[in-house]
């Protein structure tokens, strides 16, 4: 077909769309691309034979299902059935024929460090470690690698896996690590063990005072560091390992690119480097992501969360320096409440069930509040989007009510973030949907914080954590990520856990607090229309839409089909980007 006549099939619209069952194409509110320009151009990709899940509702409520797409210029521009997009070929298209798999929209991970995540994919990780004797072998076999003086750094260590658990401390790793610095991390990020020789770098003894919204563990017979750092005390060690090289930069982007390829994750929002990750400047990072979109690498797109306490420089820079593509936006800020509940640094209303002493702790930005607030009225009045980290019930609380002073009767329209929101009191539920307040949740942690977590908290204040059933009931905004490297960054895996609440140690096979379960459209819904909608990015993803930008997934096996228990096992055949394949699995 000639490509006058495609443009005027499609612009048509009224008569000729409705015969041949195609949508008219929506205005693009938000794109960068001129609506002319996506329309002039014919189909560079057509798939067919598919059982897309569009994400779009029909009158009737139900989600609609069609058969094939046709891609042009990186856009949607025709859904429908085979016959009618086969109108769209011409001798150069592409054509993939998908023999009735599932195809879902491209999935969205709302809260990911991705950088933090490809260094993880590049050293030593102890995720999987059962015992101390395994954590100290491994560690032990990986220093024999690295020359003398390089840092070890990883971790992602959980001693809640053990048999005996307890911290780590130190001096358990140090006859294996004399000639090497390490810092590796908890598997929630907000803890850490550093050896000796690294405490001794970082100038960090027995005589060094611990920060206000930090832990530095200590031997209770002498009062030593024992090596575990928690929070802000974390900094006191990571500041000495020296900043990565622009080349291992590259080589944790390119890693971490290939990673979502294979899960199926199109789009980030990314925490970009702070003081949880290795040392170094979030400006970097920035600079990189823009170098790899002109250089045509960047396969995911990138919704970038920078430090709260850095927006007065976002600020001045100004929207010249917002990177506001179809790659790359630069638009958000991201600050900590609390802390983890595994560290015990959540920050609670009541105390913990098995740390009497401790309510846990606000951050420093939270103490008092009025530092967080005055933050987010900068980021607010300067058109930069708040996101705060809050796990622990306090902390949950005074968010909501910081950003209903904030944001007043045009909450809803700000878009807050709440990044975790796990653990909270059933009263704020309505909270969140009364303010708007969006409920950026991980499901992939109720089903590993699961395993232990009423031994901290109790089972009566369980019964009201990782509740997405009930955010959904009351009118919350749901957007569903992994918070990789702290999980894996499958958002598969993260459905399954929505789905069936099944911990990892197999003790709730049936679901560990059932009743907050979702279904399957529903939790894929929070990781793709949920997620864009988070990112104000609801009129370009999270749909297949006419006019959207062209991500989608294409599944081993049907998602909505398969038995629950089974959805684990479903896995990524094709990633596709902009029209472009970035993954495909023989």
């Amino acid at each position: 077909m000639h490509q006058a006549a495609t443009t005027l099939l499609i612009l048509a619209g009224g008569m000729i769309g409705l015969a041949m069952g195609i949508q008219p194409m929506r205005p693009e509110s938000n794109s960068t691309r001129p609506l002319a320009q996506a329309l002039s151009k014919e189909a560079d990709l057509i798939v067919l034979d598919g059982n897309i899940w569009t994400g779009e509702r029909d009158p009737s409520g139900r989600t609609r299902t069609v058969q094939a797409v046709a891609i042009a210029g990186g856009r949607f521009i025709a859904v429908g059935s085979n016959q009618n997009i086969l109108a769209l070929k011409t001798k150069d298209t592409k054509i993939i024929r998908l023999e009735g798999r599932r195809v879902v929209p491209g999935l969205i991970d709302s809260h990911v460090h991705f950088i933090a995540g490809g260094f993880q994919l590049l050293s030593l990780d102890l995720k999987h470690v059962k015992s101390e004797d395994e954590f100290v072998r491994l560690i032990g076999e990986r220093a024999k690698t690295l020359p003398p003086g390089r840092w070890l750094r990883g971790g992602n260590w959980d001693e809640e896996a053990w048999p005996l658990p307890a911290l780590p401390t130190r001096w358990q790793i140090d006859g294996v690590t004399a000639t090497l610095p390490v810092l590796l991390r908890r598997y929630d990020g907000h803890a850490a063990l550093a050896n000796s020789l690294a405490l001794k770098l970082a100038g960090l003894s027995r005589e060094t005072s611990t920060p206000p919204d930090g832990v530095i563990v200590r031997d209770p017979a002498t009062g030593e560091p024992t090596g575990v750092l928690k929070d802000a005390a974390i900094g006191l060690v990571a500041k000495a390992i020296p900043r990565p090289s622009d080349a291992e930069m590259e080589e944790s982007l390119r890693a971490a690119l290939g990673e979502a390829g294979r899960a199926g994750v199109t789009s980030v929002h990314n925490i970009t480097l702070d003081e949880q990750t290795p040392s170094g400047s979030f400006w970097g990072e920035v600079e990189l992501l823009r170098r790899a979109e002109r250089e045509k690498w960047l396969t995911v797109r990138q919704y970038l969360l920078i430090p709260i306490d850095h927006v007065d420089e976002l600020a001045a820079a100004g929207k010249s320096q917002r990177a506001e593509s179809e790659w790359l936006r630069l638009l958000a800020v991201k600050g900590f409440a609390d802390g983890s509940l595994g560290s015990r640094t959540a920050w609670m209303f009541d105390p913990f069930d098995d740390t009497p002493g401790s309510r846990g702790l606000p951050m420093a930005l939270m103490d008092p509040p009025s530092k967080m607030e005055d933050l987010v009225r900068k980021a607010q009045n300067a058109g930069i989007h708040p996101c705060v980290h809050a796990i622990g019930d306090r902390a949950v609380s005074e968010m909501l009510e910081l950003f209903e002073r904030v944001g007043g009767k045009d909450s809803r329209a700000a878009r807050f973030r709440i990044e975790h929101a796990q653990h909270m009191r059933s009263m704020d539920f309505a909270r969140f949907g009364k303010l708007g307040v969006i409920a950026s949740m991980q499901p992939y942690h109720a089903i590993d914080d699961g395993r232990w977590a009423e031994k901290t908290i109790g089972a009566r204040r369980a019964r009201t954590c990782y509740a997405w059933r009930s955010m959904l009931e009351a009118g919350a905004p749901l957007a569903f990520g992994s918070d990789w490297p702290v999980a894996p960054l499958s958002p598969i895996l993260g459905i399954h856990a929505a789905v069936t609440r099944a911990t990892l140690d197999g003790k709730h096979p049936d679901g560990w607090i059932p009743e907050e379960r979702l279904t399957v459209e529903e939790a894929m819904s929070a990781y793709t229309a949920g997620s864009a909608f988070a990112a104000f990015e609801e009129e370009e993803k999270g749909t297949i839409s006419l006019g959207k930008l062209a991500d989608l997934v294409v599944l081993s096996e049907d998602i909505l089909a398969v038995p629950p228990e089974r959805i684990k096992d479903v896995s990524p055949k094709m990633t596709v980007v902009g029209g472009k394949i970035v993954y495909e699995k023989d």
